[in-house]
């Protein structure tokens, strides 16, 4: 599209919400409870890993900085969806919107490199015991978090700057949220570079980290087969939570890739614009019960500093 049909774009609007009607207020309540839910239940897990001296080994450090991660990520849509169903123009500023996508884009890579390092913690602990308090210390640990925020920094730096040079021929984004590929198509012209940075953040956020853990568990299990049936319980204990995580994390990625766009006879625009949304809404809950309070540890301190016992 040419030159002439560019516009100077202030703000977007989010079509998606022009359909929710009275429906609102029902809305307004499942998502407020929701999100005050996700945000108590990480903190929750935090703070019983922060008080507890007894949990400040390697797999719970890690846990915290998954829970702050999901955290960031349900703030990064949230509020911004809570204001507007309320909103009779259902407008957000450009800088609003860059800025949404840049929490969005972070934490995604984030909760996938979070839970390679996690993989990584889970295989020493299975395969070198012995050497795990070496390999696993204090230092090593905050050094594994840092990089995991930096790789996903760098990785959305990297994959979505060219996106706050895009000329606009139009403002209308069908979602409740901004997303990278929507921003793409209200652009004048699609060049390479989106196609490019799209697979480079594939790649360095979801496949990469995804072969990181597919290699740790591969090797957890065929340590596993040769250990006592004790051994094999205890691994099962402490890997399928992350198992389940991971898999929860790739359905959402597909749900999110598809373009609904070529099914919109068919599908109901509810369920077209709450399937992109699925991880947001699912995995910053999932996280807290599959690792927190499901874990014997987590589970008996947090009884422990509730009931204020020693």
């Amino acid at each position: 599209m040419g030159n002439s049909s560019e516009i100077e774009v202030v703000s977007f609007v989010l079509a998606a919400y022009a359909n929710i009607g009275a429906l609102k207020y029902m809305y307004f309540i499942i998502m407020l409870f929701w999100y005050l839910s996700i945000c108590v239940a990480n903190t929750v897990v935090i703070v019983v890993i922060q008080v507890d001296r007894r949990l400040h080994e390697p797999m719970y450090i890690l846990l915290c900085s998954l829970c702050v991660n999901e955290i960031n990520s349900s703030t990064s849509l949230y509020p911004l969806l809570l204001s507007q169903m309320f909103s009779d123009s259902h407008e957000v500023t450009v800088p609003w919107c860059f800025l949404q996508m840049c929490f969005m884009y972070i934490s995604a890579p984030a909760e996938f490199w979070g839970l390679a390092a996690m993989a990584y913690d889970r295989y020493i602990s299975i395969c070198h015991p012995l050497c795990y308090n070496v390999i696993m210390n204090t230092k090593r640990v905050f050094l594994l978090i840092l990089l995991v925020w930096i790789f996903s920094l760098v990785s959305f730096i990297l994959s979505f700057s060219f996106i706050f040079g895009l000329k606009f021929c139009r403002n209308i984004v069908e979602n409740v949220y901004c997303d990278h590929q929507l921003m793409i198509r209200l652009s004048c012209s699609v060049s390479t570079q989106s196609y490019i940075s799209e697979i480079f953040f594939a790649i360095v956020s979801i496949f990469i980290p995804f072969t990181l853990i597919s290699v740790s568990y591969f090797k957890i299990l065929a340590v596993c087969r040769k250990t006592s049936i004790e051994n094999k319980q205890k691994a099962v204990t402490t890997c399928s939570p992350q198992i389940v995580s991971v898999s929860n994390l790739f359905v959402g990625c597909i749900f999110h890739s598809i373009d609904f766009r070529f099914l919109i006879a068919r599908v109901p625009d509810e369920v077209r614009i709450i399937l992109p949304m699925y991880v947001l809404i699912c995995q910053p809950m999932l996280t807290p019960f599959l690792y927190g309070f499901n874990l014997p540890k987590i589970r008996h301190s947090f009884k422990r500093l509730l009931f204020k016992r020693k």
